[in-house]
This record gives C-alpha cells, sequence and structure tokens, in this order.
C-alpha cells in the first residue's frame, strides 16, 4: 500500500489538505500526517473538524521565533521523518514555510512531490512574504503540480514544469467549505445576536505582516469611517493575536458599539460568519477564494494578489489599504444593487468541490506508472 506523507503547519494547510487526505483514504492509499506544531491551538481545533489525528507532531512553535529559527527547526525535526520510513509521495500544500521545507526535505530523499495550490503568483517577491518566495521555491523541487486554475497552469508552464506534471484540479478550500457548511453548528450568544439583528453585516480580517502599522491604521480609520457614515452597518472583526495589531485596533475602534471586535474565530465560526455578511473586507488568500462560493464580495486589502481569476471573475476587487478607496468601493456596495450584483453574479473560479477527488486519482496514476 502506498504511503502518502502529508507535511502540514497553519490553519489554512489544515482546511485544504484536509478533503485530500479523505479522497487519498478513499483511494485505497495510507495518508500520514504530519503536523510541524504551527499555529498549534487553531490547529488542534481543525483537527477536530476534520476528524484528523496527526500521526506525527514535531511542536516546532516557539514565542518569538523568526523565519530563521523555525526553518531551521522543521527542517531538522524532518530529517529522522524521511529517513524512518520510505514515502511513496509527500504532499504539500501553498505557500508556507512547512510547504517549502517539506518539498525540500522530499527533495533531498528523492521522494516524488506533489504541490497542491501550485502555481499562483504575484510575480513580486516580497507580497504577499514570505509566501510567493516559499510557493515558487516548493514549485521548484516537485513532481506532480496541482494548479488550482488554468491561469495558475500557464503560470506553470511558463516556467518550463512538463505540461504531463501539471494537473488542474480547483481549490481544495471549496471542497472543505461545502463540507464544512453541513455539519451541525451553533453560533455563540454573541455572535447571534449580531446575526440576528436587522443591520447590514461587514466581516474584516487583516493579518499580512506587510500591512502592520500604518497601512493597517488606515484601514481602522476608514472602518470607523463606514459606521460613522451608514447607521445600518455593523462590522465583526476578529483580531489578530500579534499585540501591536491589537493594541493598534482598540485605540481607533474598540468604542464604536456597531464595531464588534473579536479573538480569531475558530473554522465553523468563520465560515458561518462569512456566510452571513453582507461584505467581506480581507487581506486572507483563503476567503478570496471561498467567498465567490458564497456569493459575497470580497474587497481585498492588498495592493497585489495571487488570484487574479477572482479579480477577472468580478468576485474581488483590490482596495490595498488606501483610506478613501476602501470607503469608496464600499460607499458603492452598500448603495448600488448593480454593483453588488457585478461582484456576486459569476460562478466561482477556484472550483467546483471536487478537487481532492481528482488530485487523490493524479496520484494514484503517477504512483502506477
Amino acid at each position: 500500500m502506498h504511503k502518502i506523507l502529508f507535511i502540514l503547519g497553519t490553519r489554512p494547510e489544515i482546511i485544504k489538505l484536509a478533503p485530500v487526505i479523505m479522497a487519498v483514504e478513499n483511494e485505497g492509499m495510507k495518508p500520514v500526517v504530519l503536523h510541524t506544531g504551527q499555529h498549534r491551538e487553531i490547529a488542534e481545533e481543525m483537527f477536530r473538524v476534520f476528524k484528523i489525528n496527526p500521526d506525527i507532531r514535531l511542536d516546532v512553535m516557539r514565542e518569538n521565533q523568526t523565519l530563521f529559527s523555525v526553518s531551521s527547526r522543521i527542517l531538522e525535526k524532518l530529517e529522522p521523518v524521511f529517513a524512518d520510513c520510505r514515502y511513496s509521495m509527500t504532499v504539500v500544500q501553498g505557500d508556507t514555510t512547512s510547504a517549502f521545507l517539506g518539498a525540500l526535505s522530499g527533495y533531498y530523499t528523492k521522494t516524488p512531490v506533489a504541490h497542491v495550490e501550485a502555481g499562483l503568483r504575484s510575480n513580486d517577491k516580497f507580497s504577499p512574504f514570505p509566501e510567493e518566495g516559499n510557493r515558487r521555491l516548493a514549485g521548484s523541487l516537485t513532481d506532480l503540480h496541482f494548479p488550482p486554475t488554468e491561469l495558475s497552469r500557464k503560470n506553470l508552464l511558463k516556467e518550463g514544469i512538463q505540461p504531463n506534471n501539471i494537473h488542474v484540479t480547483g481549490n481544495t478550500v471549496i471542497d472543505a467549505l461545502f463540507w464544512a457548511l453541513k455539519l451541525p453548528y451553533q453560533p455563540s450568544e454573541k455572535l447571534k445576536t449580531i446575526y440576528d439583528s436587522a443591520k447590514r453585516l461587514i466581516l474584516v480580517t487583516s493579518h499580512r505582516r506587510e500591512s502592520f502599522g500604518e497601512p493597517q491604521r488606515r484601514v481602522f480609520r476608514a472602518l470607523y469611517e463606514i459606521v460613522q457614515n451608514y447607521s445600518e452597518v455593523e462590522i465583526l472583526f476578529p483580531v489578530h493575536p500579534n499585540p501591536n495589531v491589537r493594541r493598534e485596533v482598540a485605540d481607533i475602534l474598540e468604542n464604536h458599539p456597531r464595531i464588534h471586535l473579536c479573538a480569531p474565530l475558530g473554522y465553523l465560526d468563520f465560515i458561518h460568519a462569512m456566510e452571513k455578511s453582507e461584505i467581506i473586507m480581507s487581506d486572507s488568500g483563503g476567503v478570496q477564494e471561498e467567498a465567490p462560493s458564497l456569493k459575497k464580495p470580497v474587497l481585498v486589502l492588498r495592493d497585489v494578489t495571487e488570484r487574479p481569476e477572482g479579480l477577472e471573475s468580478g468576485a474581488l476587487k483590490l482596495v490595498g489599504t488606501d483610506g478613501e478607496k476602501i470607503f469608496a468601493e464600499c460607499e458603492k456596495l452598500l448603495e448600488s444593487p448593480a454593483e453588488y450584483s457585478a461582484m456576486t453574479r459569476n460562478p466561482n473560479p477556484y472550483g467546483d468541490g471536487r478537487a481532492a477527488f481528482r488530485i487523490a486519482k493524479s496520484i494514484k496514476l503517477f504512483l502506477s506508472e
């Protein structure tokens, strides 16, 4: 039986690889799940949601760690994992440090590497940072590429990847979304109160390193201006745990009765918050992929995105951290049904919920050749 090693660290990796783990098992292969230990507490919540019990835990997380320190610990702890067992393939996802180092470990041990969500490019190696570099580096070591869209496939072809090693699948985050929305769910009393109000809800997330400081302060001031000008609007803002971000959020937004600040939401809470919202503002890559399936417009709080398909479909609009632009685009969505329809009427370009099935089939075929 083929053993397939899944290397994952962060919450988005767990969400996006969970459907693939299930699909690989359904195809008669044995998934072996390795968690590096990043995003420790929220990772455990995700494992519970998707009923995954990691086989290997590296526990690399340390306070105030740097990219240098976490990278060296992950790579050092992966060495005995690959030495102890010969895996048929290792699977990594996206653009994280664990994805790049998992691919590098596969390369060092001549283990074939599959890269889920391959081929996304912003073409600016420092935006998003370090994600753009991680994704490119992982891709250069990959044997089996799973781009979510045709445009991602074209990016890989431009970089010299052989066409028969590329399989367009859609994005597995849509598989996870559709699966999780069917689970039993009961919101907290606070969230239920927000959802049951007659207000128009805007959901906000902001966590990118490149936005910390004055760029985020511009976003926060724009949010305050929106609720000041629109009495029917409420904002739900799960705040990044970074203490500097929390302090700045509190200084600008804490005392407004229609701005609800809270700790980061669990996965089920978050996808239901998306479903209940009217507008989403976010710098998250996953949100850009998920929201179009829920017919929610996304104002992207970044200057560039490696998900241009969403821009082309109309589901996403880049507003960066320019306060005036954020307010103006939000105003259009609040006041113009035509503007709102233009961002929500097209199908999600990121998939139909069957990406994991396609990935598992391709892995099985690759290993049988």
